[in-house]
């Protein structure tokens, strides 16, 4: 039986499973909690936290001969970017603690990244530094879609982390888990593997889906939710939010929120409190084509009905059995392909899609509309 977790850790008791998926493609409920041991916060944690400006903290340049990581010097550049969450029902004490997991601070001026999940189910949160300061902290607005959230925090001059550009980054790259398992006394860890795979599909037991994310073998725990991935650079290449998990336990295969989906929704999320997503209108499937050699190959999404009313693809002319090849010049060969890509954009964009007719390329620029709540 194999297992898709979140990494969120539960402080009464229990690991905060977001669902299940087993090996075969079947879903199963027939899960067993993980303990966690327990974290006390200070009632007045929120209230006593010194608000003097960070610990200055200079950051060295990281040189990698090869593919090599430096461990050490990554930490050294991350975990000041890194925070502890606590969330709370009922406001900042121990009997009202609720869970734990990780942030990543993207702003200097307070603003910090972490997953949706993590925030959930609460009403109070608190982050806490590598250096000990604790903040309470406001909810700036979340996005259950892509499981990522905003905090806010009353700090300045923080030292927001660097961010990678994805198309830097290939298979088999250096990658460095950053976030604070388990909600440990002692700030964040660090743990270093691998980019395993780009374009992971996780499937959970409520039936709703992560597209797009990158696989790693850093080991990466209960807890980390939240928290960074990042290249030998100590840039950010993703947020860690979920583990596959079997019945004998974690089976080391974590998966991150690609950074690129992270920027598109927290800016959002800081600019109106809240995340809008785009809406093509069709239902579409994996398209193959056949090859010489008697194999297929994926080659676009294949659209098999288009919503009649004010869909954006009825609009401009996509029909049912267009191959959808390309947006904005980059070439789409799966239907998840397609998913990803049109959430990068942002409601009332106009994207550029190149279909295949029978054989005829067609091009359409096709306005964005809005997801609607039902779908």
């Amino acid at each position: 039986m194999y297992f898709v977790s979140a990494l969120a850790a539960a402080i009464l008791g229990s690991a905060l499973t977001v669902g299940i998926l087993a090996a075969s493609g079947t879903l199963s409920t027939n899960t067993e909690a993980t303990a966690s041991p327990t974290t006390t916060v200070a009632a007045n944690a929120a209230e006593t936290a010194e608000p003097a400006a960070p610990t200055e903290i200079i950051r060295q340049t990281i040189v990698n001969e090869g593919s090599a990581v430096n461990p050490a010097a990554v930490a050294m550049k991350t975990i000041p970017s890194i925070v502890t969450v606590q969330t709370y029902l009922g406001g900042v004490s121990p009997e009202n603690g609720v869970g734990t997991g990780s942030g990543v601070v993207i702003r200097e001026d307070g603003y910090i990244a972490t997953n949706e999940h993590v925030i959930a189910d609460a009403d109070t949160w608190t982050v806490r530094f590598e250096d000990g300061r604790i903040f309470e902290a406001q909810l700036v607005g979340d996005d259950e879609l892509t499981d990522l959230a905003v905090l806010k925090i009353d700090a300045t001059g923080l030292i927001p982390i660097a961010v990678a550009d994805l198309d830097d980054l290939s298979l088999g790259d250096p990658a460095v888990a950053v976030g604070n398992p388990l909600g440990q006394e002692g700030g964040a860890s660090v743990s270093s593997g691998i980019v395993s795979a780009f374009e992971r599909r996780v499937d959970f037991s409520d039936s709703s889906s992560l597209f797009g994310m990158i696989q790693t073998d850093a080991a990466i725990n209960n807890g980390s939710s939240g928290g960074a991935l990042v290249n030998a650079e100590g840039e950010l290449i993703g947020i860690t939010a979920a583990i596959g998990v079997s019945q004998s336990g974690p089976e080391g295969i974590g998966y991150a929120i690609p950074v690129n989906m992270v920027e598109r929704i927290t800016a959002e999320i800081i600019e109106t409190g809240d995340v809008d997503h785009p809406f093509l209108g069709v239902t579409i499937l994996d398209y193959y084509e056949p090859q010489d050699d008697g194999s297929t190959v994926p080659a676009g999404a294949l659209v098999r009905s288009v919503e009649p009313d004010d869909a954006a693809a009825a609009a401009v002319g996509i029909e049912a059995g267009d191959i959808i090849v390309e947006i904005d010049g980059e070439t789409i060969t799966s239907r998840d392909g397609l998913i990803v890509k049109v959430r990068l954009y942002r409601v009332g964009d106009t994207v550029e899609f190149v279909v295949d007719r029978g054989g005829e390329t067609l091009t359409f620029d096709v306005v964005l509309g809005e997801r609607p709540e039902d779908v």
